[in-house]
């Protein structure tokens, strides 16, 4: 017995070291760089990433990935970037129906005489419904994976893009006149705690309050909007000092600035997001950073109307979290290339600083990533390819000639790169765009279907 057991002891030193068994994936994606946009901004030549379920499970070099994950299915882009997918931090989506209605003309006027009297006569559910789908599929295709929206129907908008399979924060208009889905502010308000009631917890849709602006809404109103966030700890969407006229209206009317009056009001909530912040002050920068409050900077937007530019630099400087938006495209901007506005925010602030080094290219691409992710309050889930955070990541190819050739990966993002080269778009795990297709929106019927509204839209303005 003894022999039998010395044996067996020399066989176990013999014995084959075992190998630990891979874990499962459902999906690697591989490609040239990752650009990851993580704490450490690391950028990973020849790198992956694996995906279980709707979240990221690990990121790496490609070696690294491929000898600890086994997955079902592999997308290799040998020649492309593997990027955080983009987040637009203001938009109206259902106002694409409207696209170039109204164009070079002043906010003002623009809104009173021309998207107020189209909107009343043509914004439905229907409306709204193909509205936002034409805009998500545009979003989609250029990249974007998360945008924040304020608009009428708001339900519809949440239902037409969670089918498309995007992420969205979107809020309920709340103005202080009659609109098609809402007669009164205390209306809207409403509409707004049921949809925030619908949609507690879903992992697409955040249901978000949102009043349209301090000079279209009473003090009422806004204290409404503000108890209404917090009881549902759901973001506050509003836009705030877009225009001169606007901040030199409430200085005559109510002695402070729209920041100023915000906070007399108590209106700031942890959770709110702040669109154009042109005309803001030092005080009202102050008032922002203590209130822990995100800025969507809009720059195609505001150049279009010729409402300012956003001191984005001294924002940024003073450690307020700033994201950038495309805003509506009735006449404000016209489209919803988030690429685009990356390319324009790092120029405009070039401009008028007189500082060719402000807002680097890395800065610009961070602002449409992992900063708009922090303007959203939304860091811990989306942003940046993390293991743990949701798998929203895009592919941009670089076999195209505006691509190469290729000295920083983040001057390229910035300042070469189109929304037309990416490629594919994953949210929540799953593939929505492939090779340039949109796998979510039938393109032909939605294009289709803007362009009999169009037709209709145009004999409504001819009438007004």
């Amino acid at each position: 017995m003894k022999r039998l057991f010395a044996l067996f002891a020399v066989l176990l030193c013999f014995a084959p070291v075992s190998i630990a068994k891979a874990e499962s994936a459902d999906l690697i994606v591989s490609a040239r760089y990752v650009v990851t946009m993580d704490g450490r901004q690391r950028l990973i030549e020849d790198g992956a990433v694996a995906v279980r379920g709707e979240r990221i499970a690990a990121v790496g070099s490609r070696a690294e990935i491929l000898r600890q994950f086994q997955a079902r299915q592999r997308i290799d882009k040998g020649d492309a970037i593997l990027a955080p997918g983009l987040i637009n931090t203001h938009a109206h989506a259902g106002m694409s129906l409207l696209r170039g209605i109204a164009d070079d003309m002043k906010l003002q006027d623009w809104l009173t005489n021309f998207i107020f009297p189209a909107e009343k006569k043509n914004v439905t559910a229907d409306f709204v419904h193909w509205g936002t789908q034409l805009a998500a599929l545009e979003m989609l295709l250029s990249g974007t994976t998360t945008y924040t929206d304020m608009y009428y129907f708001e339900d519809t908008v949440a239902a037409t893009t969670k089918a498309a399979g995007m992420r969205g924060v979107l809020g309920e208009t709340i103005i202080g006149f009659p609109v098609n889905d809402a007669p009164t502010p205390e209306a809207a308000l409403k509409l707004t705690d049921a949809f925030l009631e619908k949609y507690q917890n879903d992992s697409l849709i955040t249901a978000a309050v949102a009043p349209h602006a301090p000079y279209t809404n009473s003090d009422e109103t806004l204290k409404a909007c503000k108890d209404l966030a917090a009881r549902y700890h759901a973001p506050i969407l509003i836009h705030l000092s877009e225009t001169k006229k606007e901040n030199d209206d409430s200085l005559a009317k109510y002695h402070m600035t729209p920041a100023e009056r915000l906070e007399s009001l108590g209106f700031f909530h942890s959770r709110t997001l702040v669109a154009h912040a042109v005309w803001v002050t030092d005080n009202d920068i102050a008032i922002l950073k203590r209130n822990h409050t995100g800025v969507a900077h809009c720059p195609s937007s505001n150049m279009k109307l010729a409402s300012g530019a956003a001191p984005v630099v001294k924002m940024l400087n003073q450690g307020l979290s700033v994201g950038l938006g495309t805003d509506g495209p009735a006449g404000s901007n016209n489209d919803f290339e988030m690429l685009e506005e990356v390319d324009l925010a790092a120029k405009l602030q070039k401009l008028t600083t007189g500082d060719p080094t402000a807002l680097p290219a890395r800065t610009a691409f961070a602002m449409a990533t992992i900063m708009g992710a922090k303007a959203l309050r939304m860091e811990s889930e989306i942003g940046s390819l993390e293991a743990g955070k949701r798998a929203d990541m895009i592919t941009i190819r670089l076999d195209r000639p505006n691509a190469v050739p290729m000295y920083d990966v983040y001057s390229q993002l910035a300042y070469a790169l189109k929304s037309s080269d990416v490629d594919d778009v994953m949210i929540n795990g799953k593939i929505v765009v492939r090779g340039g297709k949109c796998l979510t929106i039938d393109a032909a019927s939605t294009m289709a279907k803007a362009k009999e509204y169009g037709i209709r839209i145009a004999d409504s303005v001819k009438s007004h």
